[in-house]
């Protein structure tokens, strides 16, 4: 096998498994009832302090429409809350609730284990090669994903 089919078939396994086994493990009994994308609008939403929709929809790459509906279920099943700006009524923020906040942490310890894993086997002169490497392709992603949103 050359190192360029190397290269994709290990690129392939990883997109598909970073989908389907993050999906896995993070939709536990104790959170059976959100899915693998509701936990990434958690994670959008973050604990600081409140985001508005506008905010979380720009940072999920998705219309408010889209947005308000995932946030329905999710204040529904008591993750989130939503609340009007009293300086703006056009404005709503959202915020998690311990629920929500329980949520987060669990996608966060996911990230953190995974993150310790990969760096687990490097050595220190590794370690920014794999960042350099990432970085590399997520540049790659970015220049798609722009020449995506350009009109022929």
């Amino acid at each position: 096998m050359t190192t360029d089919e190397t290269l994709n078939e290990l690129l392939v396994k990883l997109f598909k498994n970073i989908m389907e086994i993050e999906g896995k493990c993070l939709v536990t009994e104790e959170f059976s009832d959100i899915s693998y994308n509701d936990f990434h609008i958690i994670e959008a939403i973050g604990v600081e302090e409140p985001k508005s929709m506008t905010t979380i929809a720009r940072l999920m790459q998705v219309t408010t429409g889209t947005l308000t509906r995932a946030i329905d279920g999710l204040t529904n099943k008591g993750y989130v809350v939503r609340e009007r700006s009293i300086q703006d009524k056009r404005v709503v923020w959202v915020y998690l609730t311990a629920k929500g906040k329980k949520a987060f942490a669990h996608h966060e310890e996911f990230h953190r284990d995974m993150i310790a894993h990969m760096k687990g086997g490097l050595t220190e002169q590794e370690t920014p090669i794999l960042i350099y490497a990432l970085a590399k392709l997520g540049d790659y992603f970015e220049e798609k994903s722009e020449l995506e949103k350009v009109p022929l």
